[in-house]
């Protein structure tokens, strides 16, 4: 029987890593719960709600385990996966996304005696027509208006902006209007600590001030929500601000270590297969671009000795080598940090849950393809 098939993963609980068919995308339990303690201690312990991000882990069973640790809810990118989660027990859910056109706004409305589903809104249109899918399946939608502090994607700019589109969704019969929302991505590259908090500071800056501008026009704001991973120890400090959203940080990875300077420990990783030693300074696995995507950052051998570069195309990774090295075999099993687990985890079925290296649990990753 497949590996990947659900009546399989009982007899892979107690088997070695190192034994399973390959590739097979692994968390260590152990470092995945000293980066969830370390994230949920951290914003909690700064006085804010943790509302973890679920799109790069899509598996309830992991949400459960930071709701345990003091979570409130989740956040989702999608519909989709708002739905996976709400279906798994899950309440209190935000979508930090706008949900745009009949079909998506008619499942809003439906999931609400279910779960307690909130979405982003940046537009009037956007808000009446919800409002309208609302009304007519006899529900409130709760609503937060997203403002543009810097990353120049969705959301209105704050101020004024805000507070008439504010005004607008509280004033419609099918939402229940509760806050603001934004995400500093810009900060999050900025390395620099002291840079990194004057410009967090500044731009959340705007958005806890314009909660405040509404908060003064009557409008009840109960919610003022931000922060990933790539900033969230900063963010949390900011006065004012209600809920962080972060949650990829507790399997961090290349990207995230790299790039946002997070120093978190590495809980995701890949086991794979040597398919082939061309010579004696390259070593080919079966995992590419399409197990371990290497576009935002490049997953990371470990145990092989002169690691230089690594290579990967759709199905390959192709080691490069300092020096000759003739002990690693075909067939031998190489592990890898992933280069970002966004990036990784969606094109997987399932993650093998390991601890010292056993597995303890076969996760089916319900939130894969949920990109509606």
């Amino acid at each position: 029987m497949p590996q990947s098939s659900p009546a399989a993963y009982g007899t892979l609980v107690g088997r070695s890593k190192w034994d399973l068919d390959t590739p097979a995308l692994c968390v260590d339990l152990d470092v995945m719960g000293r980066n969830l303690n370390k994230m949920a201690t951290t914003i909690i312990g700064a006085g804010k709600n943790w509302r973890p991000h679920t799109k790069g882990q899509k598996i309830p069973a992991i949400a459960h385990k930071e709701l345990a640790a003091g979570a409130i809810g989740v956040t989702c990118a999608k519909l989709s996966e708002a739905e996976v989660m709400a279906g798994a027990g899950i309440r209190d859910i935000l979508i930090a996304n706008q949900v745009v056109g009949p079909a998506k706004v008619i499942r809003l409305a439906n999931i609400q005696p279910h779960a307690d589903v909130m979405v982003a809104i940046d537009s009037r249109e956007n808000a009446q027509e919800i409002s309208d899918a609302a009304v007519a399946k006899g529900v409130t939608v709760r609503v937060l208006v997203e403002l543009n502090v810097g990353l120049n994607r969705c959301g209105v700019e704050p101020g004024e902006a805000a507070l008439r589109l504010s005004e607008f969704a509280a004033s419609l019969p099918g939402l229940r209007y509760s806050g603001v929302m934004a995400w500093e991505a810009h900060a999050t590259t900025i390395l620099d600590p002291d840079q990194k908090r004057e410009v967090i500071f500044r731009d959340i800056g705007r958005l806890v001030a314009s909660a405040e501008l509404c908060r003064e026009a009557g409008l009840p704001v109960s919610i003022v929500s931000c922060g990933g991973t790539g900033t969230y120890w900063v963010t949390c400090t900011v006065p004012g601000v209600t809920e962080i959203q972060a949650g990829g940080g507790i399997f961090h990875d290349i990207h995230y270590a790299e790039h946002y300077g997070v120093k978190h420990e590495f809980a995701m990783t890949m086991m794979t297969t040597v398919v082939s030693r061309p010579n004696p300074t390259r070593i080919v696995v079966d995992a590419g671009h399409k197990t371990m995507n290497g576009n935002q950052g490049v997953p990371r051998p470990l145990g092989v000795e002169g690691f230089s570069k690594l290579r990967l195309s759709a199905e390959h990774g192709a080691i490069e080598l300092t020096t000759p090295n003739d002990t690693i075999k075909v067939g031998d099993k190489i592990e890898f940090i992933v280069g970002y687990s966004d990036f990784t985890t969606y094109v997987h079925e399932e993650m093998f849950a390991l601890r010292d290296g056993t597995v303890e649990q076969v996760w089916p990753i319900l939130g894969r393809g949920k990109l509606r």
